[in-house]
């Protein structure tokens, strides 16, 4: 399983269409409306906002009035080729007055969104944890010796130190040990994979 890096676009013209490709990491569904409503406030008067998402387990797309599986379906149809997930594309359409037809159309979304994926570097992502630790100040050096090749997302300050820090499953099963007397919280989620 793969995502992007960050959040990326280009634009390709076939027969005086616009074509304008957004892939966007996203972490659940929740997200999507209100990505899809920036987006077309980004690009306003687009004549199709079309797009595809694979969130997990969940996929779907839309062909947004282009005709039925001409659009949705090839763009997710990339997504899935390349293995993709936790990932949004919505392939933006300004009409150029030239019609392609279903097979053109087909073409031209896929098109779109193949030409970017195959321009960017993809990473992989694996099973891990969202990890809330609270401890002590007098822990604080040997916590952070311990995270040091973790990304910490927030460190909290109060009466005593809260890191919220994410790590693969595999990783965290190393560390636990070190980190059992502490309180910890732990969440189920996909990261990306580091070396």
């Amino acid at each position: 399983m793969f995502s992007i890096k960050e959040n990326v676009n280009n634009e390709i013209v076939i027969n005086k269409s616009r074509f304008i490709t957004e892939l966007i990491k996203i972490n659940n569904e929740d997200e999507i409306i209100n990505i899809l409503n920036n987006i077309k406030k980004k690009y306003p008067n687009a004549t199709h906002y079309c797009y595809a998402y694979i969130c997990g387990s969940k996929r779907k797309c839309s062909d947004d009035g282009e005709p039925r599986g001409t659009a949705g379906i090839p763009i997710l149809n990339v997504l899935e080729k390349h293995n993709l997930n936790n990932i949004l594309c919505v392939v933006i359409r300004y009409f150029g007055g030239i019609k392609l037809g279903a097979n053109g159309l087909v073409r031209a979304y896929s098109k779109s969104v193949s030409s970017l994926i195959e321009s960017i570097d993809i990473v992989e992502l694996v099973e891990g944890y969202e990890i809330t630790l609270k401890f002590d100040y007098n822990a604080t050096k040997s916590i952070d010796y311990l995270l040091k090749e973790y990304k910490i997302i927030k460190k909290e300050y109060s009466a005593t130190i809260t890191y919220i820090f994410e790590i693969s499953k595999k990783d965290y099963e190393i560390i636990s040990n070190q980190i059992k007397d502490y309180e910890i919280n732990k969440k189920n989620i996909i990261i990306n994979k580091y070396e």
